[in-house]
């Protein structure tokens, strides 16, 4: 962090792939990713509100594209998906890269007019360890070609920082970024209707 920034920020950055529930019982991904996240912001909004300027800045992914919400198999199962194979557990992330970026756009329509802005950043494909806890054969698959292909961490911070450090990017609030631009997310991302729904959904199932 430099030195010299003395605005207050929120990173909203971990997140997890992989099988297994949380302590409150909710499928890993949407758990960790999505409403650890959607509480802790909502936790520190009062004081951010009295801070402002202040930014918030979640990490979604390129693959929020494939996502989609099943408000009545997250009733049912406390998850968006059935099963814990890899492929369920793959889909299990989109889905929650989705709703990190609605949760970005809904967070942003009501927090219009406070003089906090938020931000949802896809970093690029990264060599972190995110897939640790995937099976032995994936990450055998997958490494070669992450050191080939893949940015390193610094190289992936760097569209993070620039929504964190750029100044002027205020009126951009609720947007999408990728390699430090504004970018043009999915379309269910953009769906106001469907962002709303996820925030009372959230709020219900985070005991708000």
């Amino acid at each position: 962090m430099n030195e010299n920034v003395s605005k207050p920020y929120v990173f909203v950055y971990k997140c997890v792939i992989g099988a297994g529930r949380t302590q409150d019982g909710f499928g890993m991904e949407f758990g960790v990713n999505h409403l650890g996240h959607f509480l802790l912001t909502l936790l520190l909004l009062d004081r951010l509100k009295q801070c402002a300027p202040s930014r918030i800045v979640t990490v979604t992914s390129l693959l929020h594209r494939f996502g989609d919400v099943d408000f009545a198999l997250l009733d049912q199962t406390k998850d968006l998906v059935r099963g814990e194979n890899s492929v369920t557990r793959f889909m299990a992330y989109c889905h929650s890269k989705l709703c990190n970026s609605l949760f970005t756009r809904e967070l942003a329509n009501r927090l219009e007019g406070t003089n906090v802005s938020c931000f949802c950043v896809h970093p690029g494909v990264v060599r972190t360890e995110l897939g640790r806890n995937s099976q032995w054969w994936m990450n055998a698959l997958l490494t070669p070609i992450s050191r080939l292909f893949f940015l390193d961490p610094e190289g992936g911070a760097q569209t993070t920082l620039h929504c964190v450090l750029q100044e002027g990017l205020e009126p951009l609030s609720g947007r999408y970024f990728s390699r430090c631009s504004v970018a043009q997310g999915s379309a269910k991302s953009r769906d106001d209707a469907l962002a709303k729904k996820l925030w009372e959904v959230s709020e219900r199932l985070a005991g708000i």
